[in-house]
């Protein structure tokens, strides 16, 4: 009698299988319903093909199209697959490397063969049609355990260089594995997978765009073709993301950007925000709010160097961790003889910052800190330079020059919680007063990192702890744990805001941090006379003004608060008549504090109506000959369908009103 296993189910029953089952065969036991829906499996937690025999007594939970993050996982991974395949059979000769899922999709990155061009917007719709035949075919996806030495060969001989160099450097000894598609096409990967190509409707995917990638992410290696495409369970998954991003390309915020003449980006300097007058007033009417919300939370404002001697970034521990990402500058005059080189190679090195950190620590650390100055919080609207590559700015979203509304608050082990607290209460205002809702993280402890496991243990827990005390561990504030997302030196809380057409935007965020204090040599006098290190908390709310300004614009379309929006209102004359009293409006409306303009050009007022849309001005007072006489005004909101005839002094109540910051009201 075979050996019989004991298969626990999330109900609470178990069933005894034999030796060499599989969750398939569990899932035909209970029924032939189930058997069609199961997708894959979790066997102790672990996600599996259904195929995968039970190495001895487990627990299961079978995976169908309800267990909704597993199953556009798995269908995802899978269409990357089949993309690699289509793309194969449809161009012999074509070098296929990774394609890994997405967040919305999948990508795979592909050589075209010597005798073609790279592949371009216009082979997307064979492929796509290729595809579809594949799944239709509903080819089985078996897995196989290969030798390392045997994937070499395989590829060797196929002219799949990239494959083979990567098989090459796999570790002797672990298990590698292929998996099948039918039995005329084979692709290494760990998977899991579906078990067949049937189990994708040939309707809930489509290639999206292409795109240039180097071989392994490096610049110096040969260039790949990167074909990107979006992929879900069913086609009404698929129209509604499709339709989300035909809503979010009226929202982007380059195309707004323009539009109202806020800012622009060119080569010139890349990955750096030329902020134009209008754009430049969002910015500062930020920078104001952020100024008395800081205040008023007992911070004090500094200002520190851009650019700081290697020395201390190595001391701080960015440079080991972080170099590759900074701008460095040598410490020395360069030649002016065009003759020999710029840069003599000998000098010290200095970088750009790109953070705010280890300046403050230096600020802290001029002179004696008590036990009685804790806490000590200050912040810093400070630029930042990161080493972005080019091929990943978008926009506001990434740069490599911004502006953090950055912060560190310096204190004693037993303020920490407290402190978090009252951050967290902070945040919370400030994301409301922008008509945020956001959901709140905790990233714990990655694998590189400083730091004992029992600072890391107290860290989290300070954190986890605060968030209980502020009210926000629940359910409705989107309370989660992120294993392994934390800073290399710190755990940290992220809020997370939800945009006007469900879009999530990591954006503030605290860390408490123990190892940047050791490693600078922060101290204070405690009440015992002894030194103390301080804890360290970094924080920021906006994170970036560049991000935060560009979260704002595709939230609201452009359609800004009025007290944000450049200019609040514009006075149209219909006539030029009316010229004076426009003046004379405009005069009253700024002595209100409203930013406004005139517009007394000699065309239709329907033509200015449109003009003033378009730049997304919230008010349009219009003034003729009749407004002129009885002292009033036509009132037109934008987005509203009709105006309102009003007294002038009413409208400047009203705009007064709508035009103060919410903090002010």
């Amino acid at each position: 009698m075979s050996e019989m296993f004991k298969i626990s189910l999330p109900d609470g029953s178990v069933r005894e299988m034999p030796a060499g089952s599989t969750p398939a065969d569990v899932a035909a036991a209970i029924g032939p319903g189930l058997a069609k829906a199961a997708l894959a499996a979790r066997i102790d937690g672990e996600l599996v093909d259904l195929t995968r025999p039970f190495a001895g007594d487990a627990s299961l939970a079978l995976v169908t199209a309800r267990d909704e993050a597993d199953a556009l996982e798995l269908a995802r991974h899978d269409f990357a697959h089949v993309l690699a395949e289509a793309v194969q059979a449809l161009f012999p000769g074509t070098q296929i490397t990774f394609g890994p899922a997405t967040d919305d999709g999948f990508y795979y990155d592909v050589m075209a063969p010597a005798t073609r061009a790279p592949f371009g917007m216009e082979d997307l719709p064979a492929i796509e049609e290729k595809m579809r035949e594949i799944i239709r075919a509903d080819k089985p996806l078996r897995r196989e355990v290969w030798s390392r030495q045997a994937l070499i060969d395989k590829w060797s001989s196929e002219g799949e260089t990239f494959k083979a160099e990567w098989a090459a450097e796999l570790p002797e000894g672990e298990e590698l594995t292929v998996y099948w598609s039918g039995s005329d096409w084979l692709d290494m990967c760990r998977g899991p997978h579906l078990p067949s190509t049937g189990k994708l409707d040939p309707q809930a995917f489509k290639l999206m765009r292409v795109a240039g990638a180097y071989w392994r992410g490096d610049q110096k290696n040969a260039q790949l073709t990167r074909i990107y495409g979006t992929g879900w369970l069913n086609k009404k998954q698929l129209d509604a993301h499709l339709m989300r991003l035909e809503e979010a390309a009226k929202r982007d915020h380059r195309k707004l950007g323009q539009e109202m003449d806020l800012f622009h980006l060119q080569a010139e300097a890349h990955g750096s925000v030329f902020w134009h007058p209008q754009g430049y007033v969002i910015y500062r009417e930020l920078e104001d709010y952020i100024r008395r919300a800081v205040q008023g939370a007992g911070c004090k404002e500094v200002k520190t160097p851009q650019v700081m001697d290697a020395r201390q970034w190595e001391q701080s521990g960015h440079w080991g961790k972080y170099r590759a990402n900074m701008f460095v500058i040598p410490d020395e005059v360069p030649n002016t003889d065009d003759d020999g080189p710029v840069i003599s190679g000998d000098a010290d090195w200095m970088a750009l910052k790109p953070m705010n950190c280890p300046a403050h620590v230096l600020i802290f650390r001029q002179g004696i800190k008590s036990y009685r100055d804790l806490p000590l919080r200050i912040v810093e609207n400070g630029c930042c330079h990161r080493n972005e590559p080019h091929g990943a700015l978008h926009g506001l979203m990434r740069v490599r020059q911004f502006t953090q509304d950055d912060g560190h608050i310096f204190c004693r082990e037993d303020q920490i919680v407290e402190e978090v607290r009252s951050f967290c209460q902070l945040a919370d205002r400030v994301y409301r007063d922008f008509g945020f809702t956001y959901a709140v993280k905790l990233a714990l402890r990655p694998e590189q990192r400083f730091g004992s496991d029992a600072d890391w243990d107290k860290a989290e827990q300070e954190l986890r702890q605060a968030v209980i005390d502020a009210g926000l561990a629940t359910e409705e504030y989107g309370w989660e744990e992120l294993p392994g997302e934390g800073a290399f030196y710190a755990p940290k809380l992220e809020w997370h805001l939800t945009d006007a057409i469900g879009r999530t935007w990591q954006v503030g965020t605290i860390q408490s941090d123990r190892v940047l204090p050791e490693r600078l040599d922060a101290s204070y006098i405690g009440e015992d006379g002894e030194k103390h290190r301080p804890v360290m908390l970094h924080r920021a709310i906006f994170g970036s003004y560049e991000r935060f300004i560009g979260i704002l614009i595709e939230h609201y379309a452009g359609r800004l608060p009025v007290w944000l929006a450049p200019t609040q209102a514009v006075v149209a004359t219909i006539v030029s008549d009316a010229d004076g009293y426009a003046s004379e409006v405009a005069n009253q409306l700024k002595a209100a504090g409203i930013r406004v303009e005139t517009d007394l050009r000699n065309e239709k007022i329907n033509y200015k109506v449109r003009d003033h849309s378009l730049k997304k001005v919230p008010h349009l007072l219009v003034v003729g000959k009749r407004e002129a006489e009885e002292g009033t005004v036509a009132l037109r909101t934008l987005g509203a369908e009709h105006q309102k005839v009003m007294p002038l002094a009413e409208a400047i109540a009203l705009l007064r009103g709508e035009a103060m910051a919410p903090d002010l009201r």
